[in-house]
């Protein structure tokens, strides 16, 4: 990869006020507004005497990834394809690929930035531990990003930005109920939990939850995101276009 093209990437995606906000900046501030509700940081005994704000950190993790993912990548290769960019890099020694790369490494690096934030957030300003098995959980969110990248790239085959803007949004609300956006996972109806254990972001939740309580993620989430993940990145091989 060409690490001139990923250094002007990352400048021109910091340049853009609201790719920042929501990419960056969204999960944390809602970490911090629930933070603020007092009953939220009280252990729960309907949450296994966790408390509600210690619940909500696996979620805003999974919820950074899907915005970047889902949203924001799709969207910024469809562009390029749709301005010819794609197709003109074609003709020179910095070939197609090697921006599909630098735009990956990219939204990599915000990941962490989000993901450095909402731990922050959570451990010092209201106490929530950090994960007790750091092993598992970088695993488990490597994981949940390489699945939710995959589904993007899916996306970014749809055509145009707008098109692809509105099929993310029609994939990220969903996903993100099974995950406990809305309501905890813990507190759904069983049927609903279940349905949740077999979607990208429930099993996601899951695998970073059982993390940060010090358990290895269950073999039944690992194979539903790996799952997910494979079939992906598959369609995406298959069927994108560089112009």
């Amino acid at each position: 990869m060409n690490a001139t093209m990923f250094r002007t990437e990352l400048r021109l995606y910091f340049r853009d006020v609201a790719a920042v906000i929501f990419g960056i900046l969204l999960a944390p501030a809602i970490l911090a507004v629930l933070g603020s509700v007092p009953a939220f940081r009280a252990a729960d005994p309907e949450l296994g005497g966790r408390s509600t704000i210690s619940i909500y950190v696996p979620i805003m993790l999974t919820m950074a990834v899907a915005m970047v993912a889902l949203s924001m990548l799709p969207a910024q290769l469809a562009t390029y394809r749709e301005r010819g960019i794609l197709r003109r890099l074609a003709a020179t020694p910095a070939r197609a690929r090697d921006l599909l790369a630098a735009q990956a490494l990219t939204q990599l690096t915000v990941l962490g930035i989000g993901v450095l934030l909402v731990l922050t957030v959570g451990w010092l300003a209201y106490g929530v531990d950090l994960p007790s098995n750091p092993t598992a959980f970088v695993l488990g969110f490597l994981l949940v990003a390489a699945t939710l990248f995959g589904i993007g790239l899916v996306l970014a085959t749809a055509g145009s930005a707008k098109m692809t803007q509105g099929l993310g949004s029609l994939t990220f609300f969903p996903l993100m109920f099974f995950a406990g956006l809305w309501v905890p996972r813990e507190v759904m109806p069983e049927t609903l939990q279940r349905i949740g254990e077999y979607t990208p972001l429930g099993a996601g939740v899951q695998v970073m939850q059982d993390a940060t309580v010090g358990h290895w993620r269950q073999a039944l989430h690992v194979v539903v995101l790996c799952a997910y993940a494979a079939v992906a990145w598959g369609v995406a091989a298959r069927f994108f276009r560089w112009s």
